[in-house]
């Protein structure tokens, strides 16, 4: 498919809700055509239940997702410069792409993505604010690469 990267990885804050959601969803769409991974600036949360059952209601599994961060990345051997683009999905996590791949030829894009975390007071509240994110993912992967 023209326009597609080999290679993506998405990242955010915490590896926990909007990166795991980018990479299940592009994994959903594309398959084997894309490489793709998720890591967090910091890696002190695990898969949050909300992005589960958001992503869940489109087909899209995320129960199994480890979160890591950049720097379990690269000791797992998954060397930065592999990847054709970096979308980052946060200030924070744009910042630390750009430090970290400032000596090499690659893309590091930036999709502010709503962050749902601590947004509605109630169960169906919260999970309507995941759905946003997760819908607002799913339309800035197609309109990016099509689906």
């Amino acid at each position: 498919m023209p326009g597609l990267p080999q290679s993506v990885l998405f990242c955010c804050d915490h590896n926990a809700v909007r990166s795991p959601m980018a990479e299940g969803i592009t994994k959903k769409l594309f398959g084997f055509d894309i490489y793709v991974q998720s890591v967090g600036v910091v890696n002190d949360l695990e898969i949050d239940g909300f992005a589960i059952a958001a992503c869940e209601e489109i087909g899209v599994e995320l129960s199994r997702h480890r979160s890591r961060d950049f720097q379990e990345l690269e000791e797992n051997g998954e060397a930065l410069s592999g990847f054709d683009v970096i979308v980052a999905m946060s200030p924070a996590s744009q910042r630390r792409a750009l430090d970290l791949t400032r000596y090499y030829h690659l893309t590091v894009e930036y999709w502010p993505v709503l962050d749902p975390t601590g947004l509605g007071e109630t169960r169906d509240a919260k999970l309507d604010a995941y759905r946003q994110t997760r819908d607002q993912i799913l339309k800035q992967i197609q309109d990016k690469w099509g689906d």
